[in-house]
């Protein structure tokens, strides 16, 4: 999900990367799955974890529940060898770090007193007290905890930020906005000075400062999801609704049928009101934080960012937003059970929540609970027979298990619900022009692959999938080439791109340029069987028949697909015949297309 875009990413990397994240990360454990039920979620392990039988072996079962991102066995762990040793200040801090993760804040917070009472200027020890201080609304003692988080204070973005929120929740917004406005840093942050004194001065009731601001806001992050919605519901509160409609109209241009877009402007069209995304002293706060989590998240840095979001959802859970950042992240850390987890909080009213289903779906098509994930699909189509995104999620469950029938059908489906095709939709035709070839129906692959094209010119995936189809058919060779070449100019690290390009070279008998481009596929995918089944067959061409025979050894061990392994274990056997011709001669380019 798009949250912030470069100017302002790199101010932000900047702050991620400072003496915080630098703690978290000594705290010796890496990013892993988070229990969502949030306050008290380890406690479902003892049920399912045995506890070791001395501190040693509750360490070393910590230490190795981190290292594979298992943060919710590593917190378990570190807690009762610290029920063993509590005075160790290493087993204090990293079971701190791994329950704070865990959303378990209780536990968190009682390990953090512990640790400011020995190291007062601990930045996220300070951090979370902080944090708990400003939920409790004593907003003073938050304020002195953050000047005690950090030396530089005034560079501090987190610091700044939710110091001049607490000054708003004392009652004093002409002091919150000054705080913001004296907050040092380059161009980067000026987005952030404009954004956070907007929100403030809204929540205060200062309508002309929050609109000069989160206009000033919105004209310098005009891409942004988040800006986007924040401005428009503001904009439609203050009753400019023509206004609100043309900046959710302009972003559904850039990224269309976003959820949340889609269900603003159907509230606008009705005629009904849009609250404000960010109504509360607390949700200003949790919207700091928020950011900053997004951007760890963006960044790579993953256990930081996680910090951030759980934070956030402590102080106020009502930016979705916050919970989809946090499902992400396990998502790309394959933490898929956790990312489940954390989906199923986005309430059922969020226009997220379908989203969020749909996921879920997919991780449980990854997690081989197939029967589950197509019955999860399918309750959804039960309301909604006719959604879009449904149905070609579901073609895409059934494509991925290699059920290309199904999948064609589910695809049809979910293009016969579409009142107009705009270019958002080349993935579904380019989806199921791939089922299409794989159940033997090219005319109809091919069809749709110029579909995707007409709608998306130049996509790359659809230029190497129909360029590589026709060059291994011999049809087009011309035009299958500028298409190969095209895709390879855009995506010279693909390696799957690159292999389409060197067989294409060598079908129509360039071998050697084929060669060049085949081993770079190779060195770019060397895990892949067809990649170095095809690098067999240009070594034995170029007359490398040991290498070829290597090659083709190492894709039968590979695991090729089914009807691939025969012709492998031919050519190893027998190796490949003589050309009766080359093959540039055999190809006539421009032959019949199919279509």
């Amino acid at each position: 999900m798009a949250h912030w875009t470069s100017k302002s990413g790199r101010a932000r990397a900047a702050f991620i990367r400072t003496a915080a994240t630098a703690a978290l990360l000594a705290a010796g454990l890496l990013p892993g799955p988070v229990q969502a039920a949030g306050e008290g979620a380890t406690q479902a392990y003892t049920d399912t974890i045995d506890a070791g039988s001395s501190l040693a072996g509750n360490y070393l079962s910590a230490w190795v529940a981190g290292a594979s991102r298992d943060t919710s066995a590593a917190a378990f762990f570190y807690r009762e060898a610290l029920r063993d040793d509590p005075r160790s200040a290493e087993l204090t801090e990293r079971a701190f770090i791994a329950l704070l993760v865990e959303g378990a804040y209780p536990e968190a917070v009682k390990l953090g007193e512990r640790i400011v009472a020995k190291q007062p200027a601990n930045v996220p020890a300070q951090l979370v007290l902080a944090v708990r201080d400003f939920k409790a609304k004593q907003y003073a003692k938050s304020r002195q905890r953050f000047a005690r988080g950090g030396k530089n204070r005034a560079d501090d973005l987190t610091g700044t930020l939710l110091s001049a929120w607490s000054y708003l929740g004392a009652g004093n917004a002409k002091k919150a906005i000054e705080t913001i406005d004296a907050m040092k840093g380059g161009e980067g942050l000026g987005v952030f000075r404009d954004y956070h004194a907007g929100l403030i001065a809204d929540v205060a009731g200062n309508v002309p400062e929050a609109e000069k601001r989160l206009k000033a806001a919105y004209d310098a992050e005009s891409r942004t999801l988040r800006m986007v919605d924040v401005y428009g519901r503001f904009l439609a509160r203050r009753g400019k609704i023509d206004e609100a409609k043309k900046v959710y109209a302009a972003f559904d241009k850039l990224l269309p049928r976003h959820p949340i877009v889609v269900d603003a402007m159907a509230k606008l069209d009705a005629g009904k009101p849009l609250d404000s995304a960010v109504p509360t002293v607390a949700a200003g706060a949790a919207e700091v934080l928020y950011g900053l989590g997004a951007a760890g998240n963006r960044q790579g840095d993953e256990l930081a960012g996680m910090i951030y979001l759980r934070l956030a959802l402590w102080l106020d859970n009502s930016n979705v937003l916050t919970t989809i950042t946090l499902a992400d992240i396990y998502d790309r850390l394959k933490q898929l059970e956790r990312a489940n987890d954390t989906y199923e909080m986005v309430p059922a009213t969020s226009p997220m929540r379908r989203s969020s289903d749909i996921q879920i779906a997919l991780n449980l098509e990854q997690l081989e609970r197939r029967p589950e994930a197509v019955e999860h699909l399918q309750r959804i189509l039960t309301t909604s027979p006719k959604d879009f995104d449904t149905l070609s999620a579901l073609g895409n469950v059934y494509r991925s298990r290699k059920d290309f029938e199904k999948a064609v059908d589910a695809y049809t489906r979910a293009i016969g619900t579409l009142d107009k095709v705009e270019q958002g939709h080349w993935s579904v035709f380019y989806f199921r022009g791939i089922a299409y070839e794989r159940t033997k129906q090219w005319p109809k692959a091919e069809a749709d692959f110029r579909k995707a094209l007409e709608l998306y010119p130049d996509q790359p995936l659809v230029l190497n999938y129909l360029g590589y189809s026709w060059a291994d058919q011999h049809m087009n060779i011309d035009e299958a080439f500028k298409m190969l070449k095209r895709a390879v100019e855009q995506r010279p690290t693909d390696g799957y791109i690159v292999d389409s390009l060197g067989w294409a070279y060598y079908r129509l008998g360039r071998y050697d340029e084929a060669l060049r481009f085949l081993e770079k596929a190779v060195e770019l995918k060397p895990a892949d069987p067809v990649i170095n089944d095809h690098l067999g067959d240009v070594y034995w061409k170029v007359g490398r028949r040991l290498e070829a025979t290597f090659q083709w050894n190492h894709a039968r061990d590979l695991k090729p697909e089914p009807e691939d392994l025969p012709k492998i274990l031919e050519k190893i056997e027998k190796g490949l015949p003589d050309d009766p011709k080359p093959a540039a001669a055999e190809a006539e380019p421009n032959k019949a297309s199919g279509g």
